[in-house]
């Protein structure tokens, strides 16, 4: 199991995706030196918190909704009453548990006065489980620390079989870990193209998803 060539693989195959996507900027591909203010730290790790359970359009769709309101910062959110709230983020889905979870975080994020959270203080805050954890630490905070999803299962999977494969977060965490160098950079891409990959794969078979092609533009 190489990890390294896996990851040449599939950024041959995709290309740099420059995560994690910023309403200002969008995507930064090959520029590594976002966030760059604790205000766009605070938006990065609302949004990781946001997703769970939803696509990313709808957090999009949700972050909009706040910076439009001018809620996009800690303050604005706590002093803002539950309704205007649920209300904005209503798009994200689940949006009374969503509201207590951004609630719980923000208290946390203002009560750090700019320092970085340790894993296991963000894993003490309600609502927040190991990937929502490790994408606010790598993508909030530059913080070297791998992203395990579904797709990254299914991935080594199919590649390697289920027996090769750890079956818990935390294993799975270390064994891509241990095998690749210490780097936040590497390790934003390689989520974001396993992600990348995972989207264009069949979830049941592992097989891509090949588009319809109409036989009238194939060559003879």
């Amino acid at each position: 199991m190489n990890l390294l060539k896996l990851y040449d693989d599939l950024y041959q195959k995709y290309g740099p995706q420059g995560w994690w996507p910023l309403l200002e900027t969008g995507y930064q591909k090959l520029d590594f030196s976002y966030p760059k203010n604790q205000t766009q730290s605070f938006e990065i790790a609302l949004g990781a918190i946001l997703t769970q359970n939803t696509a990313w359009l709808n957090v999009e769709k949700t972050l909009n909704n706040l910076k439009n309101q001018e809620l996009l910062l800690p303050e604005k959110i706590l002093a803002a009453p539950d309704k205007v709230l649920q209300n904005a983020i209503r798009s994200s889905g689940y949006y009374n548990q969503k509201l207590k979870k951004i609630k719980i975080f923000t208290t946390f994020f203002l009560s750090l006065k700019n320092r970085t959270p340790a894993r296991n203080e963000l894993l003490n805050l309600w609502g927040i489980g190991p990937e929502t954890a490790d994408s606010i630490l790598l993508y909030a905070y530059k913080i070297p620390s791998f992203v395990i999803d579904a797709y990254t299962k299914r991935l080594l999977i199919n590649l390697y079989g289920a027996d090769k494969i750890p079956q818990n977060y935390h294993d799975l965490k270390n064994l891509f870990e241990t095998n690749l160098p210490a780097d936040y950079e590497l390790f934003q891409e390689y989520h974001a193209l396993i992600v990348a990959n995972g989207k264009l794969v069949n979830l049941k078979t592992y097989k891509p998803v090949l588009p319809k092609v109409n036989r009238s533009d194939q060559s003879v």
